[in-house]
């Protein structure tokens, strides 16, 4: 009976943990495929500036908003690139 417990605390110990880290593997590969559409768009910048001078504008979008703009539609993203360089 004590180790159905210990398997039960160590399971719910473990999912704990491991939804932290897929919010990390997430936020990771959301601010890969951000870099990478703004570098392959000839902006020229990184991730870092990008975001910066978002914030500067006023244009709040959160980093998993970029990465399905990034990839559904990149003449979009390449447009809010457009309106921060301005």
């Amino acid at each position: 009976m004590t180790r159905i417990n210990e398997d039960k605390i160590r399971a719910l110990f473990s999912a704990y943990r491991d939804r932290g880290r897929q919010k990390r593997y997430f936020r990771r590969y959301w601010i890969t495929r951000i870099n990478a559409a703004i570098r392959g768009n000839l902006v020229c910048y990184s991730y870092s500036i990008f975001i910066h001078n978002m914030y500067k504008k006023q244009l709040l979008l959160n980093c998993k908003i970029l990465a399905q703009i990034a990839i559904l539609n990149i003449n979009c993203l390449s447009m809010i690139s457009t309106e921060i360089i301005k």
